[in-house]
């Protein structure tokens, strides 16, 4: 059975919110383990909490913990007994484990990603990956959105090529629409990267480009799948998250203004449910480490466990459909086609 590796002692509510989420994953999905690595006496203490198919959770005990304070390449190289290393090992060494999920350090799981399960073969940058909910009810994949922060046209082509290998792989999007973050939707928009990028993605094989998109198209546009370097990407990514915090918080302030608002509140609390689960993006799961020779999840820092299920529930499909093997093949169609 499939393996998927949980670090139990990454993230801020760690390990209470990540084996609580691992654990609604277990019910979620039938057709997967979960190791947990991390602390043993910690892990097993929430696990006691819940019900659950003991043949399916696993612990790999660890000593030390990656925490946001550590340098990232320092700390890969000298915490070798912390739940992020051990995890990253387990990926690259057990043939059965398919998936690691972290809610850790976002540069040290990026770094050990690269240096202990590495990139596959022609992949000049791997890139962050994320699900953002829609207006139509489904999801954009915005990539890169924090990975690299300076890139060239070469790099936004392939991520636009291993996005839509995703898209493919693990929600069976048919031939996903592709468009480019920009400041404008004319072609001759943004700086020279922008430009330059613009026309090599119209020469792309294998992926669907329709133009630049704005913004605001992330949420609202008709496009599947939106390609940025890692700054702009990130920048629209948090902007994503503050505009939902935003709307909750006003939302919870205005409907406790008075008797009519908050009787106004259980009329409409079904809709304002739904519209806050649509821009609550973290409850799509987490980002996935595109370009690497296993799949990588990271999920955000602060996830509860209703981040961390979707998260564990993403690894399992990315692995299920083939994520890896498709991601190789449509680069080696790329190269073949001399873009």
């Amino acid at each position: 059975m499939l393996k998927i590796v949980v670090d139990a002692m990454g993230g801020d509510n760690a390990p209470r919110e990540i084996v609580k989420g691992a654990v609604q994953a277990l019910e979620v999905r039938k057709d997967f383990k979960v190791v947990f690595t991390g602390d043993k006496s910690a892990v097993e203490a929430e696990l006691k909490q819940y019900k659950y198919d003991g043949a399916r959770v696993e612990i790999v005990p660890c000593s030390e913990t990656v925490t946001n304070d550590d340098i990232p390449t320092q700390a890969i190289r000298a915490k070798k007994d912390s739940s992020l290393v051990v995890g990253l090992k387990l990926l690259k060494e057990d043939e059965e484990v398919g998936a690691f999920v972290s809610a850790g350090s976002t540069g040290a799981v990026l770094t050990g990603g690269v240096m202990l399960i590495g990139r596959l073969e022609g992949v000049m940058r791997p890139a962050l990956c994320p699900g953002i909910p829609n207006v139509r009810g489904t999801r954009t994949l915005l990539c890169d959105c924090g990975a690299n922060a300076e890139c060239k046209p070469a790099y936004l082509a392939q991520f636009a090529v291993m996005a839509t290998a995703y898209g493919k792989a693990a929600f069976g999007m048919k031939n996903p629409k592709v468009g480019l973050l920009n400041n404008g939707t004319e072609e001759h928009k943004g700086d020279p990267l922008h430009q330059e990028a613009y026309a090599l993605l119209k020469e792309t094989a294998g992926i669907n480009f329709v133009g630049n998109v704005e913004g605001r198209d992330i949420m609202y546009g008709d496009v599947d799948i939106v390609v940025a370097d890692g700054f702009s990407g990130n920048i629209a990514l948090k902007s994503v998250e503050g505009c939902g915090k935003t709307v909750s918080e006003v939302l919870k302030r205005e409907f406790k203004k008075s008797l009519g608002s908050k009787l106004a509140y259980v009329c409409a609390r079904k809709q304002i449910g739904k519209l806050r689960d649509m821009l609550d993006y973290a409850k799509l799961g987490g980002s996935v480490f595109l370009g690497l020779k296993k799949v990588v999840v990271k999920t955000h820092g602060n996830s509860r466990a209703n981040a961390v299920c979707p998260s564990v529930v993403q690894a399992v499909d990315a692995c299920k459909g083939g994520l890896v093997g498709e991601i190789a093949d449509m680069l080696k169609k790329t190269e073949q086609n001399g873009v």
